[in-house]
């Protein structure tokens, strides 16, 4: 069975994949995520590819193995502080990167991963989410005030009761 690798267009036996050492481990890691993330990892991994070579099987298992540590906890560390870090900001953090690289504000080859682990620093669920089309429609300012000022008034409301009890 051959497979064509979308990113570079390198045809290869999936027999060759599962017996080179570094290309099953690589497999195997991959298998460990979802299909989602499995596609986000993909594209941050390429990345890491040098503009003058392809990127090795060795090293996308070395990447994917400081990586899935981290995935598989949930959590990661930055500055002596944890972070959550669900799949979703896994995805969230990794399409950050490459729109960063589109923009020209990160050039690859990467060294390392610092760069979407600070940006998972920065995420947040209900702003990542995901959302009914409804739900995409952009908010106006005065529509998060109201929430804003409706929540403080209902939390000052109960505060106030709360304090009339005791």
């Amino acid at each position: 069975m051959k497979l064509r690798c979308p990113a570079c267009g390198a045809a290869m036996s999936l027999e060759v994949l599962i017996a080179h050492d570094d290309a099953r481990e690589a497999l195997i890691a991959l298998t460990g995520i979802s299909d989602e993330l499995t596609r986000a990892m993909l594209k941050y991994l390429t990345l890491f590819r040098p503009s003058e070579k392809d990127l090795s099987f060795a090293r996308v298992a070395k990447l994917l193995g400081e990586l899935l540590p981290m995935i598989r906890a949930g959590e990661i560390s930055r500055g002596r502080k944890a972070y959550p870090a669900p799949r979703e900001a896994w995805i969230w953090a990794a399409g950050r990167c490459l729109e960063a690289r589109d923009k020209g504000r990160l050039t690859p080859p990467l060294s390392s991963h610092g760069f979407l682990l600070e940006n998972i620093t920065f995420w947040q669920p209900e702003a990542t989410a995901v959302m009914s089309a409804a739900e995409r429609q952009p908010r106006t300012a005065a529509a998060e005030q109201s929430k804003l000022r409706d929540g403080v008034g209902g939390l000052m409301a109960w505060a106030n009761g709360a304090g009339d009890d005791g």
